[in-house]
C-alpha cells in the first residue's frame, strides 16, 4: 500500500514537507506487475506520469515482421515516457516488465496544478528530460552510424554490465543476431581486446576498443 514513507524514499520527493507529501499520496497510485505484463501498449493515452519503484521496465517497437525491437530499459527512480504525458501525446512505444515490479503513477494534470511552481520538482524533471536526449543520441550513434563491431566496442567500454550479459539479451539491445555478437567478441579476443574467464568478458586493451568507435 502507498506511503507517505514511500513517497520520502523517492529522490525527488525527498525535500517535500509533510502537507506537500499528504497532498502527492492523494493523486497516486502503486500498481504491481509480473514478469513479462505489459505496463503500456504504444498509442495507447498517455495520462500518468510514471516513476519505477522496483523491477526492469523494457520500452519496446515490434516491427512488420514481429521482431521486437528494445529501444531502453528502466531501473528503479527513473520516469517512463514522461515526454508523452507531457505533450498530451498517446506512448511512442510500448512497454513491459522484465522481471516482477512495481510503478508508481501520479494524475499528472493534479501534479502539474500543485507541483510545478516548485523549482526543485521541475528542475528533476527537467534532469530526467535531458537524460533521455543524451540516451537518443547515443541510441542513433549505436542502430544508425556504427557498424556491429563498432557498436559493440562502444558498447561494452561504456556500460561494464554488458561484460557479464546473456548474449541473446545483449545482441537484442545491440539489434544485431546472437551469432554476430559471438564472433566478434571471438574476434575481440583473438586480438587481445577482451579475456574470456567463467562467462564473463575482460577488457584488456579499451584504447584499441575505442579506436574502433572514435
Amino acid at each position: 500500500m502507498l506511503s507517505i514513507e514511500t513517497l520520502k524514499k523517492i529522490g525527488i520527493f525527498h525535500n517535500l514537507n509533510e502537507r506537500e507529501l499528504k497532498l502527492l499520496l492523494s493523486i497516486s497510485r502503486t500498481r504491481n506487475f509480473e514478469q513479462g505484463k505489459v505496463l503500456f501498449y504504444e498509442k495507447d493515452k498517455a495520462k500518468y506520469l510514471t516513476l519505477v519503484l522496483t523491477g526492469v521496465v523494457k520500452i519496446y517497437k515490434v516491427d512488420p515482421k514481429n521482431n521486437e525491437i528494445i529501444l531502453h530499459r528502466f531501473i528503479p527512480n527513473h520516469f517512463v515516457a514522461e515526454m508523452a504525458v507531457f505533450e498530451k501525446l498517446p506512448y511512442p512505444a510500448s512497454a513491459a516488465f522484465e522481471t516482477d515490479g512495481s510503478v508508481l503513477e501520479i494524475d499528472f494534470e493534479k501534479f502539474k496544478e500543485y507541483f510545478f511552481s516548485n523549482p526543485e520538482i521541475t528542475l528533476e524533471l527537467f534532469k530526467s528530460l535531458t537524460q533521455k536526449i543524451k540516451y537518443l543520441d547515443n541510441v542513433i550513434a549505436l542502430t544508425v552510424v556504427l557498424d556491429s563491431t563498432a557498436r559493440v566496442a562502444k558498447y561494452i567500454c561504456e556500460n561494464s554490465e554488458a561484460l557479464s550479459m546473456k548474449h541473446n539479451k545483449l545482441a537484442q539491445y545491440l539489434h544485431i543476431t546472437p551469432e554476430t555478437l559471438s564472433r566478434i567478441f571471438k574476434k575481440f579476443s583473438k586480438l587481445g581486446f577482451v579475456a574470456k574467464n567463467a562467462g564473463t568478458y575482460t577488457i584488456l586493451d579499451k584504447e584499441s576498443l575505442e579506436i574502433l568507435f572514435e
